[in-house]
């Protein structure tokens, strides 16, 4: 038996939509929104009637009748810290997707999926939301009571990449331990052990390596100075942290494709961006390494930034004595979303409960 899904994934100024037939992908569509369209509306929230009928129309143009999906799933949003899973969307999760902690594209993910799936007959999920922890209790403390460690990182698509993976070599992913880093405008270093992501860096926040738009882990008293010197303000800061941090703070440019052509012209600034992007890397890489005490079965690097050959040389160059370097590039989000819908038509995933 076949199963038909949909997958949605909402961004700021796009929403993406693929249809599969099992693993086979029948069509992919990137709906793009301007900003005068989405600046009609006082918040996230409120465009979800209008984007699900933009998906609704796209899919009438594609001839594609509803009533033939199996499921529909979309992305997850930022709602509270949840274990890895794929979630059924119940009354509880739409509560908070729609109330989530902090207005995102990707808190439509679910809502939209739930519509969609009511007019068609079938279950709506979502899977692997950027909130998912599975955090060690040890790897929540840092040196002050206030400022816990959080887990918020590429879920989706790291735990879809080390199931990949496995699927691919033969061993079961809770069974192995990986460390998977995502290389995006975010990167996220993360240590998967057994099927738990015991530690990683809030990659939301700009906590880690140093990255396209965000700054790191920073000298913490300089940051300290940076905050009371009566430049910033505090949305300000919190936007140098993420958003304008790292290439587009040292060199105004967030497209590591544009830093990596200047830095092949010889331009010596962005060639040691680019290395010191690949040594950051590398560090979290070893931090997570000792985290799992050295029993590493494999460093498994994907995103966007894992097309660049020379970057994941370097951080293979930098590793690979802790454990075999494979790369995966791209970042896979469709693809991830109809995964986790699939194991769980095919039973072999039970859908978690939202509580």
């Amino acid at each position: 038996m076949s199963f038909k899904v949909l997958a949605i994934n909402p961004g700021s100024t796009s929403t993406k939509v693929a249809l599969y037939e099992d693993e086979r992908p029948l069509f992919e569509l990137t709906l793009r929104h301007s900003a005068e369209e989405i600046a009609k509306f006082a918040n996230v929230a409120e465009q979800l009637p209008w984007r699900r009928e933009i998906v609704l129309k796209a899919l009438e143009e594609q001839h594609f009748d509803i009533r033939e999906l199996s499921a529909v799933i979309g992305r997850g949003g930022l709602v509270k810290p949840i274990p890895a899973g794929a979630y059924e969307v119940n009354e509880a999760l739409r509560e908070d997707l729609i109330h989530a902690q902090m207005e995102h594209a990707s808190n439509l993910g679910g809502l939209i999926a739930d519509e969609i799936a009511r007019m068609a007959g079938v279950k709506a999920y979502i899977a692997d939301p950027v909130v998912v922890d599975e955090m060690d209790d040890v790897a929540r403390i840092s040196g002050l009571p206030q400022c816990p460690r959080r887990s918020i990182f590429h879920a989706l698509n790291q735990k879809a990449t080390a199931r990949k993976h496995c699927e691919k070599n033969g061993c079961r992913y809770e069974e192995s331990n990986f460390i998977v880093v995502h290389l995006g405008g975010g990167i996220s270093v993360s240590a998967h052990c057994q099927g738990r992501v015991i530690d990683t860096n809030n990659a939301l926040d700009g906590d880690g390596p140093v990255a396209p738009e965000r700054a790191g882990t920073l000298p913490a008293s300089e940051l300290v100075k940076l905050c009371f010197s009566g430049e910033y303000t505090q949305k300000e800061i919190m936007k140098l942290l993420a958003g304008k941090g790292g290439m587009v703070a040292h060199l105004g440019m967030n497209s590591m494709m544009d830093v990596a052509k200047k830095a092949a012209e010889g331009d010596a600034r962005c060639q040691l961006m680019l290395d010191a992007l690949s040594y950051n890397v590398a560090k979290e890489v070893g931090a997570m390494a000792t985290v799992m005490k050295g029993k590493v079965d494999a460093i498994i690097l994907t995103g966007g930034i894992a097309h660049d050959k020379d970057v994941t040389a370097a951080i293979a160059e930098r590793c690979s004595f802790i454990a075999p370097v494979v790369v995966y590039p791209g970042e896979n989000e469709l693809e991830s979303l109809v995964m986790n819908a699939l194991y769980v038509l095919r039973g072999t995933m039970e859908p978690r409960v939202y509580a």
